[in-house]
């Protein structure tokens, strides 16, 4: 479950970045700028729920690495990626326009 926990918040976090810079691009950079926020918040959750992993580990429960979890790993990092280039797209977009 908590590999799906990650997948839903660190997809949906992802998704958000996406539209923010969708947003951007058409001008609207004060838009763009709360969608980002909404990522983070949900990005969050995945991240959280990482943590929970990374704890139960360093409390010597060992985590089976299967598809699933590299899928959640991937997912985490993808968003990640995605947030710092959405605040960079953005930043474009408002200095030099459309």
């Amino acid at each position: 479950m908590i590999c799906f926990s990650i997948i839903s918040a660190c997809g949906t976090a992802r998704s958000v970045y996406i539209e923010a810079i969708q947003e951007a691009k058409q001008g609207n950079i004060e838009a763009a700028r709360t969608m980002i926020k909404e990522g983070q918040q949900v990005f969050v959750e995945g991240h959280h729920a990482h943590a929970e992993l990374i704890m139960k580990e360093a409390n010597g429960e060992k985590t089976e690495i299967g598809l699933l979890l590299i899928h959640a790993e991937d997912q985490l990092m993808s968003a990640e990626a995605f947030s710092i280039l959405s605040e960079e797209f953005v930043d474009m977009y408002e200095k030099f326009g459309q």
